[in-house]
């Protein structure tokens, strides 16, 4: 999807009756921009000592049509990412002051964004050995966990063979 047609379809949601719940209307515009149902699927984001992950996957393994699409649009998130474009993520949180994303934009040089496939979705990992890039990866990942209630550690930890 363009910028401009991502740009549209949130705009579209924002009106819908949704809206008026923040967590709704987040997951309303999540789906529009990232076409897939945000309530068939679950998001992590994880902080590591050399920068972090986004890992989305469908809550039921044979849904292969939102698993599909989680394929689909995290290997174009680590693109837009790696070129220093947040504007999905602003989108989808209805706000432009995302903790971290100035510093992600600024330091792009300095980030690497990897897409990798997972059995039931997929995985951006994130690394960096810039220290000021790497206080922008986790602040923006704790906005992420925060906003997408997903319970995950606000913690660093070490990456691991299996993440």
């Amino acid at each position: 999807m363009s910028n401009l047609g991502i740009v549209l379809t949130a705009l579209l949601v924002a009106q819908s009756p949704a809206a008026q719940d923040p967590h709704a209307g987040m997951h309303a515009r999540g789906a529009a921009v990232m076409g897939f149902d945000q309530h068939k699927t679950a998001h992590h984001f994880y902080l590591f000592e050399d920068g972090g992950a986004i890992e989305i996957a469908v809550k039921d393994a044979a849904d292969t049509v939102n698993r599909d699409a989680i394929r689909a649009h995290l290997p174009h998130i680590a693109m837009m990412f790696g070129a220093g474009n947040f504007e999905a993520p602003m989108l989808i949180h209805d706000t432009r002051t995302v903790p971290g994303r100035v510093e992600l934009v600024k330091l792009k040089e300095q980030i690497v964004y990897r897409y990798t496939e997972t059995p039931k979705g997929g995985r951006v990992d994130i690394t960096t050995t810039d220290p000021a890039a790497l206080t922008a990866v986790h602040e923006f990942l704790r906005y992420q966990i925060a906003e997408h209630q997903t319970g995950d550690a606000k913690t660093v930890s070490r990456r691991t063979s299996g993440n």
